[in-house]
């Protein structure tokens, strides 16, 4: 069986990367397309760059940095790739990369990690972040994300198979998409951490520097409270905002190796979450670790964190919320056993989603 593995973009190490990789490992002799690559990443992956195939974005200027300016190519661009030679076509989409091109004799499965965030539920907050919701740029950005939502829908019909990263993200798909899905969650990858026990007197947070992971709400709240340190890891748009909200018991330390991570993450008293995510990875890394979440309580980390148990939430995403919640786990941070948090993250664990995923890839070819 001849098999195409399709990714909007690898240049960052994220959630959806890391999916990406197990899902390679499944079928290590696949060709991957991709918009944009960065072959640092790709070695971060283990992919070798003779088998992956970029767009045309790819050689256009500074796209390497500043892909997400191209955003009017996407679907364009994906749409280039010819992928007629294979039998099945695997897409790991949370932007275009559904949208490939397919014909009638080939089978599409697309692992969605969420349908367009930017088009869709988070249209209007990233047009404020942006400060495009008014002016001639704002009017060109209104709309093509306009005729990214009819493209998005047009191109539903290329996938013969929708897997949701969670039932968050399920419950979406059928609102937005009105397709059903299968929930298969994404792997966790606990044997590369240990469980410490004996944790050191900081907060450690690590993600993309975009605005709806809201770094920089963390990190505002924590220059509230100068007595507390707190370690930040990650690069992005973000990062020079975010630079500047810092104050001197923060450390932003930016892109860093999966060493330097895995360190902290290990170390740290809490792992702090503040973003609305579709699944999240990350807090179920710093599980793994058996550090404790504080994280806010919407979306997919709800079903990923015990309350009480393994972490703690905050109802709002906001500075005051957040801060509330740190005193609330300092009052209450010797009852979490690492032991239980790192046991929880074992439910994740990759063999659990190559089975699954698996049984679906049988399921369609049957």
């Amino acid at each position: 069986m001849k098999v195409a593995l399709v990714q909007d973009w690898l240049t960052e190490l994220g959630g959806a990367e890391k999916v990406f990789k197990q899902i390679h490992q499944l079928y290590p002799d696949a060709d991957i397309y991709t918009l944009v690559y960065h072959k640092n990443v790709l070695d971060d992956l283990g992919i070798s760059e003779s088998k992956v195939k970029a767009s045309f974005i790819q050689n256009l200027p500074f796209a390497k940095k500043k892909y997400r300016n191209y955003l009017p190519l996407f679907s364009l661009a994906i749409e280039t790739f010819d992928l007629s030679y294979y039998d099945l076509i695997i897409s790991s989409s949370y932007c275009v990369a559904k949208g490939v091109l397919t014909h009638s004799k080939q089978k599409h499965i697309c692992y969605c990690h969420s349908p367009v965030r930017y088009a869709w539920d988070l249209h209007h907050q990233y047009l404020i972040k942006a400060g495009l919701e008014k002016g001639i740029k704002g009017f060109f950005a209104k709309y093509f994300l306009h005729k990214l939502r009819i493209w998005d829908i047009i191109s539903l019909n290329r996938v013969d198979q929708f897997i949701s990263n969670s039932d968050f993200i399920k419950k979406r798909i059928k609102k937005i998409y009105d397709k059903d899905s299968v929930t298969i969650y994404p792997p966790v990858n606990i044997q590369d951490f240990e469980h410490f026990h004996k944790k050191e007197d900081f907060y450690f947070t690590c993600s993309r520097m975009v605005p709806y992971k809201k770094i920089d709400l963390i990190v505002d709240a924590f220059s509230r409270m100068r007595d507390k340190k707190l370690i930040v890891i990650g690069a992005g748009p973000d990062e020079k905002k975010i630079r500047n909200l810092a104050t001197s018991n923060i450390s932003i330390l930016g892109y860093q190796p999966f060493p330097v991570l895995k360190d902290y993450m290990q170390r740290a008293k809490g792992f702090v979450f503040a973003a609305e995510e579709d699944f999240g990875i990350v807090p179920l890394e710093a599980q793994a670790a058996g550090t404790p979440v504080i994280a806010y309580g919407k979306g997919g980390v709800l079903e990923t964190v015990k309350d009480g148990e393994t972490g703690i939430f905050f109802e709002e995403q906001t500075v005051e919320s957040l801060i509330a919640a740190i005193r609330k786990f300092e009052s209450m941070d010797q009852s979490f056993d690492p032991n239980i948090i790192r046991k929880n993250a074992e439910s994740f664990s990759p063999v659990f989603f190559e089975n699954q995923f698996k049984s679906i890839i049988d399921e369609n070819f049957k």
